[in-house]
């Protein structure tokens, strides 16, 4: 199985994937660019690509189980004009320094209607979708990351991701896609926890209405109750999800397919420029979904 981390990358992007490495990782999550502005500006340098390659290359992962993770500001969803136009101008542009990295796709995360309305919302964030991938050739691929619903956020349920995917053109449609949250599908009131009955019929429904399984699966425990909209993510077995439900998700032979990758908290705040060890926690949390997947 692909299982993997999001690093810490101070020092840049290839120590990501040297940590990513460390831990045991056999896949990784990055940020292209600083996670906190649009980027909708910003093009990734050659040489920091050259670097990021060498060391994937040097650390035996491949570019297919490498996935980016769009910057947290962009709100596609947004009924301000001026706000959607950006974040889908951001959008495009972290596709572009995807490809660029050869990851297989950047992920991001729909936004809120705010006071606006659900349906406009939805067509807002496809069209900021078929956008991206109609401005950027290539193979790399968008996906949608379902929410954990606090705020009026889009993208809690699999209908309106269905809704956001029916927006992209049929010629553009298999480079569009979308991903899960565990602790986002927890916190949304959507239950896996219940019965390995449960985890797989929620699959099933992801599947059946969207049309197609999920590309990725972020794997994080839940800080919050079920149905309490709050994204906060806890370590594997030490949240309100507890263990049993990843080993039920993990034994879905469309869960096995994909890259599992963990967001979860890390034991060390800060880390060195040049310091390529993995975090304790990534460590350990990938031996336990190693475990858990048998």
């Amino acid at each position: 199985m692909l299982i993997g981390v999001h690093p810490n990358d101070a020092g840049g992007i290839d120590l990501a994937v040297r940590r990513a490495a460390a831990a045991g990782a056999s896949a990784l999550q990055i940020f292209s660019a600083k996670p906190q502005f649009y980027n909708e500006k910003i093009a990734v340098r050659p040489e920091r690509v050259l670097r990021f390659r060498q060391a994937m290359a040097e650390s035996g992962l491949a570019l297919s189980g490498c996935l980016v993770h769009a910057a947290y500001v962009l709100n596609t969803a947004s009924p301000e004009p001026e706000k959607a136009e950006r974040a889908a101008l951001g959008l495009a542009k972290e596709l572009e320094r995807t490809e660029a990295l050869g990851a297989f796709a950047c992920c991001f995360h729909p936004g809120s209607a705010g006071a606006g309305d659900p349906a406009a919302a939805v067509e807002r964030v496809g069209d900021a979708v078929a956008r991206a991938v109609a401005a950027v050739p290539g193979q790399a691929r968008v996906l949608i990351e379902n929410t954990a619903g606090a705020g009026r956020t889009m993208g809690r349920t699999p209908e309106e991701i269905a809704g956001m995917l029916r927006r992209v053109p049929a010629a553009l449609r298999p480079r569009a896609g979308y991903g899960l949250d565990t602790c986002h599908l927890f916190a949304s009131g959507l239950d896996f926890t219940s019965s390995p009955a449960a985890a797989r019929s929620l699959i099933d429904r992801f599947c059946d209405v969207i049309g197609e399984a999920p590309a990725f699966l972020h794997c994080n425990d839940s800080e919050g109750a079920f149905g309490s909209n709050r994204d906060r993510h806890a370590l594997i077995g030490a949240g309100q999800i507890g263990m049993e439900p990843f080993r039920w998700l993990l034994a879905d032979e469309r869960v096995r397919a994909i890259p599992c990758i963990l967001e979860t908290p890390h034991a060390r705040e800060t880390v060195a420029d040049d310091d390529p060890t993995a975090d304790p926690n990534d460590t350990a949390m990938v031996a336990r979904l190693r475990e858990l997947a048998g």
